[in-house]
């Protein structure tokens, strides 16, 4: 990439943060007049309703000198503080504004200091409003619940992927506290199987839903809301779901038939890792439709089936991709050219179907 081209994708990324401070900050204002909204709302109230009233009874059923509505919420602030700037009228309509304003005040300051009071000292509810109003920004995120040891680790491989998190959690440890603030990934505290907690980590904007508790019925009960709320929506995306029960992962598997769900057992995924560790080194597993393909480091034995075939040749009778050869002190070659020929302790990485690569291990030790 170009330096210009560098230089310009900064500048989009860095208007694409202001842009996403500004909506942040517009939702939690929002979020803050929520709170303080029946003082706020009683004072324009007495304010600028009560000063219309009165001028309209001041002007029509007494002999005062006639008032103008725009001087009418200044009189009315000035009751409140007991300064008024107009004589005290003889009617008793109007009499009753000069005792009710001083009260209305009272409870407009106490009811807002009420609220600033426990906004100040419930700081952990402030802040899942602000977590809110951050995750209400966010578009084609990933939402992760449960972050746990391997909520975690999810969202580390996410965020290396260049992709945008909102975590959900009914609580979390001060070192999961400690790596989303480092991540700049939103918290949302609160019980995954409730709907308006998917609302708040955008349900509706997301592009995938990873369930990942230490509770297999727990991530049962979230899966069903998920899969209910898509299908309020009519949406569909990817929802991926751990499971430690390998007989409630089929249940599970027997009651979606979305293919975009997707139950992940622990055991099917720990149980080959263990295994090729010890014969081979396992890079990366993937399952796609049920079907499990493995990328391996593999070492050439020197009397392997592979010793004197080109790569072109491997690559077809066995039904394998060689991804990588490394020889000797040369550096790594990625996708070698096909006519290489493979030598004795060449380092190979090869993708292919799980199957394929059981038998590619065996004949190459044989």
């Amino acid at each position: 990439m170009s330096e210009g081209r560098r230089a310009n994708t900064a500048r989009r990324q860095e208007r694409k943060g202001y842009l996403r401070s500004l909506r942040v900050v517009w939702h939690d204002t929002r979020a803050l007049v929520r709170e303080f909204r029946r003082p706020l709302f009683v004072f324009f109230l007495s304010v600028f309703l009560g000063g219309y009233v009165y001028a309209y009874l001041n002007n029509s059923f007494s002999s005062n000198d006639p008032l103008e509505l725009v001087d009418m919420p200044y009189i009315m602030l000035a009751l409140m503080v007991l300064e008024a700037p107009i004589e005290v009228p003889a009617e008793p309509h109007l009499i009753l504004f000069w005792y009710l304003q001083p009260v209305l005040a009272v409870y407009i300051v106490g009811q807002g200091a009420v609220n600033f009071v426990r906004l100040f000292f419930m700081r952990d509810q402030r802040r899942s409003a602000w977590e809110v109003a951050v995750a209400s920004t966010y578009r084609r995120h990933v939402i992760v619940v449960g972050i746990g040891h391997v909520g975690l680790r999810i969202i580390r491989e996410l965020l290396q992927m260049g992709t945008e998190v909102v975590a959900v959690d009914l609580h979390t440890s001060e070192e999961a506290d400690a790596d989303l603030r480092a991540g700049n990934v939103p918290l949302i505290l609160g019980d995954a199987r409730t709907e308006i907690v998917l609302d708040n980590a955008g349900l509706s904007r997301a592009r995938a839903v990873i369930v990942a508790t230490s509770d297999d019925h727990i991530n049962l009960e979230v899966t069903m809301r998920v899969q209910y709320l898509k299908q309020e929506m009519n949406r569909s995306f990817p929802l991926i779901v751990r499971m430690w029960d390998d007989s409630l992962k089929r249940q599970i598997e027997s009651i979606f038939s979305d293919k975009n769900v997707k139950v992940m057992s622990a055991s099917d995924l720990v149980a080959p890792a263990f295994a090729w560790a010890a014969v081979t080194d396992i890079e990366q597993t993937l399952q796609i439709d049920n079907t499990t393909y493995n990328l391996i480091r593999l070492t050439v034995r020197q009397a392997s089936f592979m010793v004197g075939k080109t790569i072109d040749a491997v690559e077809n009778d066995e039904g394998v991709d060689i991804v990588l050869l490394h020889r000797g002190q040369a550096a790594p070659e990625v996708h070698p050219r096909g006519e290489q020929v493979i030598g004795p302790d060449d380092t190979l990485v090869l993708f292919a179907e799980h199957d394929r690569i059981i038998d590619i291990v065996k004949r190459n030790e044989d």
